[in-house]
């Protein structure tokens, strides 16, 4: 059965054998309009144009199976409103917290390679290369050299090439220091002029441990501008 208001037009569906076969008074719940709604088998009666308005109706007691006001989400909920089926929340908001966690855990490790760049080069010697070519730079072996000096002394009429610095562990654990150092003198083109070799004072240093060093050389080369320390990997 449906019933429409007079007023607004509003549509609600009811249980007709349900509904009083003698009609009862409901109002819209919309707009608050009351009527006189007949029952299925009840004629609707001709209302005069100069009849007084109905008295208005009295709350129907709890036990009313049509009450009064009938609320819109039970049995007189319009017919014509559907609404449309909406997608949960939740797996969008999984989706989105799990896209979240990825990015999160990506860029700390991503971090984290920066970080221990050092000792990830020395783990694995192979991504000293990808560290070089991203523009960080690493020590694969984990002992490096700081703080390299030199200068030009004159011993007995001679002149004196004296080389500085200090071979420090970069590394987090303990390491073997090479044993074989090579200093290198080159000229304004890099061209080699001139090399030696010397031997470091310790055999091995702990987590940040350094140890300095000094060579020299006798008669350096005139033209020598560039000068390079590093460690010999197949002796001298």
């Amino acid at each position: 059965m449906i019933l429409t208001c007079p007023s607004c037009d509003t549509r609600y569906s009811v249980d007709g054998a349900k509904f009083p076969a003698a009609g009862r008074t409901v109002r819209c719940a919309k707009c608050g309009h009351s009527w006189h709604q007949p029952g299925e088998g009840e004629a609707v009666p001709e209302i005069p144009a100069e009849a007084a308005p109905a008295p208005a109706p009295a709350e129907a007691p709890a036990s009313d199976p049509f009450p009064v006001n009938p609320s819109p989400t039970r049995a007189f909920a319009p017919a014509a409103v559907a609404s449309e089926p909406r997608t949960p929340l939740g797996p969008k908001l999984a989706v989105v917290a799990g896209w979240a966690g990825l990015i999160a855990v990506v860029l700390l490790i991503a971090v984290s390679a920066v970080r221990y760049r050092q000792d990830i080069a020395v783990i694995w010697p192979q991504s000293a290369g990808v560290y070089s070519s991203l523009g960080l730079k690493v020590n694969a072996s984990g002992i490096d050299f700081r703080q390299v000096d030199y200068k030009r002394e004159t011993e007995d009429g001679q002149v004196v090439l004296a080389v500085s610095g200090v071979i420090v562990n970069a590394g987090s654990r303990q390491l073997p220091v090479p044993q074989t150092v090579r200093v290198t003198l080159s000229d304004v083109s890099n061209h080699e002029l001139y090399h030696w070799t010397f031997k470091p004072t310790a055999t091995v240093l702990g987590p940040g441990q350094s140890i300095p060093f000094m060579t020299r050389l006798s008669s350096p080369p005139a033209a020598a501008r560039h000068l390079e320390v590093r460690f010999a990997k197949d002796g001298p």
